[in-house]
């Protein structure tokens, strides 16, 4: 995907990690260690994630290693690219798989990579799926930690629709499942709220020219946009955006636009812009200031940027631990009798496995002045899992 100029710290960072060997180990001191692996996008449109998520991932595992460990074993960490097309996110699975025997994967990429390491662990090994997704994932052993359509929409679009005096959407995403089961669901709620869709797009990865898209936007008399497109796409299309002066007509809701994200987009083309998350940067609870603390005193001031999806790596290493302790095995089958309920302490808040996913506080937040704020919070919303262990 072309990036044309995003030039920001955090997605320079991510072009030197993409350069980087697909596997990248952290042994740990212990000869007798747990493999951990983790795909993480390393490269592609999601590229600009995954050095916050690298060092969100490697921050869990250093503090638990300190703490003792995994079940008192020291994790090793094998690092892998799940940022190519799905059947290249594969190979690299199965060579952690297959090849380094690792103990459970954790995920931080896309649904169609999601659905191929389903199919290739068939419930083996514990695996972790930590990002925003489209909901509905039930398969043996994996675990959900991500924010699903009903969390992130069914109490926002109401909101917005009475606060921002908005009724008429324009939905549009990146050809693939999870934009496209989005705003499914998100149809849903407009309809529900008292609102109309009026126009729908899918655009491809590759997309970089955005003029057809924002012609039939004007055009629709829209005074709401759902943005589900993923890194440089987003960035591209909500400079375009701007450029076109729409954000007078019409405000945007993004739920993958985060930190890393706006600083792409920048301040000056953020008008009208906001975010639903469970989790940003500058969330004022004691939790979460006291992990951007240790974050930056470690990573240094000039870190990739705190984000949902980074953050949700490292509350992936948190869960596996809880589930190991809890099981007091790393066998998937132990730790499928005792997932229902288990809790561990996030900086997000409490967390607990309700059905495979977790239940939690969602903000919504609006761009200022090149960060967010949080103008509301809906407590304790629902994942709307069905799901039975």
């Amino acid at each position: 995907m072309k990036r044309r100029e995003f030039l920001t710290s955090s997605m320079s960072a991510a072009l030197l990690v993409a350069m980087s060997p697909a596997f990248v180990s952290t042994k740990a001191l212990a000869t007798d260690t747990i493999k951990l692996g983790v795909m993480i996008t390393l490269s592609g449109p999601a590229g600009l994630f995954g050095p916050s998520c690298k060092n969100c991932t490697q921050l869990a595992v250093d503090e638990i290693n300190k703490a003792g460990g995994v079940l008192g074993k020291q994790i090793e960490v094998i690092y892998a690219d799940a940022g190519g097309s799905p059947s290249e996110a594969l190979k690299n699975a199965v060579r952690l798989y297959k090849g380094e025997k690792v103990d459970a994967v954790i995920g931080m990429h896309d649904s169609a990579v999601r659905g191929a390491l389903t199919d290739l662990f068939k419930g083996k090994i514990p695996y972790i799926y930590t990002p925003i997704y489209e909901g509905g994932e039930c398969a043996p052993g994996t675990y959900v930690i991500g924010e699903t359509p009903a969390q992130q929409l069914s109490p926002v679009i109401p909101w917005l629709m009475e606060n921002q005096t908005v009724s008429k959407w324009y939905l549009i995403g990146n050809d693939y499942n999870w934009p496209r089961d989005t705003n499914t669901a998100a149809k849903g709620y407009i309809k529900a709220a008292g609102g109309e869709v009026v126009g729908e797009d899918y655009l491809p990865f590759s997309a970089d020219n955005f003029d057809a898209s924002l012609a039939k936007i004007k055009a629709s008399g829209a005074d709401a946009v759902l943005v589900t497109l993923v890194g440089g796409a987003s960035v591209g299309f909500n400079r375009a955006f701007s450029s076109f002066g729409l954000d007078k007509q019409a405000l945007r809701l993004g739920t993958l636009i985060e930190e890393n994200t706006l600083a792409g987009i920048g301040a000056e083309n953020a008008a009208r812009l906001y975010s639903s998350s469970g989790y940003f940067q500058n969330i004022r609870s004691p939790e979460a200031a006291a992990f951007s603390k240790r974050y930056y005193q470690k990573f240094g001031d000039d870190a990739p940027v705190l984000n949902a999806l980074g953050e949700s790596c490292y509350d992936g290493v948190l869960l596996l631990n809880a589930l190991a302790n809890n099981a007091k095995s790393l066998s998937a089958s132990s730790i499928a009798k005792v997932s229902e309920g288990t809790s561990f302490s996030s900086p997000r808040g409490e967390m607990t496995l309700i059905n495979g996913h977790v239940d939690k506080d969602i903000y919504l937040a609006k761009a200022v002045d090149g960060v967010f704020q949080v103008v509301e919070t809906f407590n304790d919303v629902s994942s709307d899992s069905t799901c039975r262990g």
